[in-house]
């Protein structure tokens, strides 16, 4: 990997002088100026104006101003209007500021300037700007326009540790619940062809599906079960009655809004055995609070690695397997919590 050598116009005036010492010792000892200039990261031109001043009159005639244009001149932007484009761009979203983006890119970030400044930049001029700002293309988080982010505080500074003191104290279980999908014929990672070419997935018949529930335990804990067609009411009451089996502590099921765990059934059901388990809404539309989001984002990530399933079967084997394993391996269910949007629920 190549060294990036500091700018010498940054430099303080003692480095300054010590560099041109050493450019005019590597002249004399016969090195071409153009290898002196690489060496030490400064301009060929200037070590030739160190040269010649120094061959003319000696060491006292080196040149001892500034050359070259300061840092930041021919900018287009000032230091105070750059500051102030990034203090938009991290308290608002672009449609916040009527800029009609769906998040913060080059062109969106272009639109910001010329509304801000009237100024029309080129977008590759936008992009050196953002990577001097310290700001990297990344692959966005999904966020839900209906979230309530006061919904969302109270959950995190009230209700789950309200939730975690409480099982500690009656030696209850938290387990967090979530439902998906797999379909045989998507693949969502990316492959080499020739420049111009695409690259071709070969993918089976369409409408291959398989779906799963499953609780997991930031200690490590797991259940799941699979089934075919959409979850309901009855669906969910097996999974609830294959928890209890699995253990003889009380549950805290923390679950999504869907409308399946909350049918007529399912409460009478809750309501029989309460002295057993309970259910937990999250905030409305915060998928990102539940671990059980990056469990399933890990599944699906593993199970078409090697190869997309022909069939149904091969499909639902594939899921099983990595979620068997899974069952032996509580380090990895409990690195779920490590993501930030989760790190709230880790075990302490």
């Amino acid at each position: 990997m190549a060294i990036t050598l500091p700018d010498a116009r940054q430099l303080s005036d003692e480095v300054l002088d010590a560099l041109r010492l050493r450019a005019v010792h590597g002249c004399e000892l016969g090195f071409p100026e153009a290898d002196v200039a690489d060496l030490l990261g400064i301009a060929r031109e200037t070590v030739s104006r160190w040269w010649s001043a120094y061959v003319q009159q000696g060491p006292d005639a080196l040149p001892g101003d500034r050359s070259g244009r300061p840092v930041g001149t021919g900018r287009t932007l000032s230091d105070e209007q750059a500051q102030h484009l990034q203090n938009l761009i991290d308290t608002n979203s672009p449609e916040q500021l009527g800029i009609p983006s769906p998040l913060w890119c080059r062109r969106a970030v272009q639109d910001l300037i010329r509304k801000e400044y009237g100024v029309a930049m080129p977008v590759r001029t936008v992009g050196a700007y953002l990577r001097r700002w310290g700001y990297t293309a990344k692959k966005p988080r999904r966020h839900a326009r209906d979230q309530k982010p006061e919904e969302v505080q109270r959950w995190l500074n009230e209700t789950y540790p309200q939730l975690a003191q409480k099982a500690r104290e009656e030696g209850a279980d938290i387990l967090w619940c979530d439902e998906t999908g797999v379909v045989a014929d998507a693949y969502a990672g990316y492959g080499y062809a020739r420049e111009g070419q695409r690259a071709t997935v070969e993918v089976p018949k369409p409408h291959i599906r398989i779906n799963m529930i499953s609780a997991i335990s930031n200690a490590g804990w797991l259940r799941f079960m699979t089934y075919a067609g959409n979850m309901n009411g009855t669906l969910f009451l097996a999974f609830l009655g294959q928890l209890l089996r699995g253990t003889t502590r009380k549950i805290y099921l923390i679950v999504d809004r869907l409308k399946a765990h909350d049918t007529a059934a399912v409460r009478q059901w809750l309501a029989a055995h309460q002295d057993r388990i309970e259910l937990v809404p999250l905030p409305t539309y915060s998928p990102e609070l539940n671990a059980g989001e990056y469990l399933n984002n890990d599944m699906k990530g593993n199970v078409k690695a090697f190869g997309l399933p022909h069939s149904k079967e091969e499909l639902r084997a594939l899921v099983q397997n990595f979620m068997h394993k899974l069952l032996h391996l509580p380090d990895h269910v409990m690195s779920y919590f490590l993501h930030p949007a989760v790190a709230y629920a880790a075990a302490g």
